[in-house]
């Protein structure tokens, strides 16, 4: 096996434990695999090997990347999990099967809207910015409940989910365990946290879905 199916391999299983040890059904949680700034022979690397869901955080690298990867590969699902500008609305509408990072009024506005005119509609994750951290994208703790609300009901947006990055010098576990009491709160069936150094944590603590990258691709770039 190739180093990438080999990684996959490992980070299914370990993913797998934690799902048990927490007393989950492994089939309920989700590996997101990022690929960003690797290419995509090596996103088909993966493909081949089974994998079928995917992370992106630039949508232009994504745009190069994925509409033949998608061609040949109907079921492979594409999540946005970077910041999205109001001005790649379209691109994203059309390209992604999931939006992992819908964070204020006017994104939620322009999401809409283009949803409306194109037709399609790819399921939507509010990202929260669990740290209160001033330079980092996403809604507020406090203010998730009416954010979510005004996504549902003012924009008709499909909210599923809630997404977060930690902090990286603070515990992880305590940002994981706000962000699921949040979406339980809120009936959202999808927890999108933890990454390649602490996704089995994220998985014992409710994880949906898991974002890996370094861990089956290798550091960026390489």
């Amino acid at each position: 096996m190739s180093t990438g199916v080999d990684r996959l391999a490992e980070v299914r299983r370990r993913m797998a434990e934690a799902a048990r040890a927490a007393g989950r059904d492994p089939a309920s949680v989700t590996l997101v695999a990022v690929s960003k700034t690797h290419g995509a022979e090596r996103v088909r690397e993966l493909l081949q090997a089974g994998q079928r869901v995917f992370g992106e955080n630039r949508v232009q690298e994504a745009e190069g990347k994925f509409p033949t990867l998608k061609a040949d590969y109907p079921d492979l699902e594409l999540h946005l999990i970077g910041p999205l500008q109001t001005n790649k609305a379209r691109e994203v509408v059309a390209l992604f099967d999931v939006i992992q990072s819908v964070d204020r009024e006017r994104l939620a506005t322009t999401l809409a809207k283009e949803m409306a005119r194109a037709g399609r509609r790819p399921a939507c994750y509010i990202q929260v910015n669990t740290g209160e951290e001033p330079q980092k994208a996403g809604v507020l703790p406090g203010d998730v409940d009416a954010f979510v609300a005004a996504c549902r009901d003012t924009h008709k947006l499909p909210i599923t989910g809630l997404m977060c990055i930690p902090p990286v010098d603070e515990e992880p576990a305590l940002h994981f365990a706000l962000l699921a009491k949040m979406a339980a709160r809120n009936n959202l069936g999808n927890v999108s946290m933890g990454m390649s150094a602490d996704y089995e944590t994220a998985i014992r603590l409710g994880a949906t879905h898991v974002r890996v990258g370094t861990a089956l691709f290798g550091e960026r770039g390489t």
